[in-house]
């Protein structure tokens, strides 16, 4: 399958890899692939999404399978580190529990690993019910806003969030709600960073917590007054604790380890 995908900075340098979240596509990295010019960047739409919109159907086995691929295409041989957030930081949990030797670090932001039976049931007829709200600007900057989207990335958020099918986001809501740690993921030689945001839901955190009790390799962190978005909404710590994590092995003072 042909996916979209963008390449940035040094093609030489280690190989860097970005995974969006739901709702949002590559454009979401624009704040990191400046800093990182560095590294061989990576921002891919992954399948129904962004410029990837006419592919298959979504799921975050088959994005697994695809980004793979397209690593295994262009690593050369070179480190390989992956960064997801939110559905994207579930693609990259599969991607490891799949390819256990491909990628050597991974960055997993606010991932659920806990799924949630009852409310997948009640995503259809939910979808059916509000979906006109989507194309609805006022919705849309309400939903914007939780997504720590500014003035800058709300027409491209719109552009693409109006236009998509119900059967699609229903896919996505349906894929992200049931996902849970895959068998063979701790099997992954990865070094992986589990990050979750103190004010996300106790869902998220204790996923977090799940993520690392499952794998000697991960380690744990809440970041202080974040919510779910903190690429967005803080770009700079974002930035600066995933450098500081991959050159020095260390992490911000301020952050909140988890045991």
């Amino acid at each position: 399958m042909n996916i979209s995908y963008q390449e940035y900075g040094d093609t030489d340098a280690p190989l860097m890899v970005f995974l969006h979240g739901g709702g949002v596509s590559s454009w979401m990295w624009d704040k990191q692939i400046p800093f990182f010019s560095n590294y061989h960047c990576v921002t891919i739409d992954l399948p129904e999404q962004g410029a990837s919109k006419q592919t298959e159907n979504f799921s975050i086995l088959l994005s697994a399978e695809i980004v793979n691929e397209l690593i295994e295409k262009i690593a050369n041989g070179k480190k390989v580190i992956v960064i997801g957030f939110s559905l994207g930081a579930q693609v990259t949990i599969q991607m490891l529990s799949m390819k256990p030797n491909l990628i050597h670090y991974a960055i997993i932001n606010s991932a659920l690993v806990r799924p949630y039976p009852l409310i997948k049931k009640m995503i259809e007829p939910s979808i059916k019910l509000f979906f006109p709200l989507v194309k609805n600007k006022s919705f849309a900057k309400l939903q914007a806003k939780t997504l720590y989207l500014d003035e800058e990335y709300f027409e491209t958020y719109y552009e693409e969030t109006s236009h998509m099918e119900s059967e699609t986001l229903v896919r996505i809501l349906e894929e992200n709600m049931s996902f849970e740690i895959p068998q063979g993921f701790n099997q992954t030689k990865s070094k992986i960073l589990v990050t979750v945001g103190e004010k996300e839901k106790n869902m998220m955190k204790k996923s977090a917590f799940d993520l690392i009790s499952n794998h000697p390799n991960c380690t744990g962190i809440i970041i202080p007054n974040a919510g779910h978005g903190i690429p967005l909404a803080n770009p700079e710590f974002f930035n600066r604790m995933i450098e500081k994590w991959l050159q020095e092995g260390s992490l911000p003072q301020d952050v909140i380890k988890i045991k």
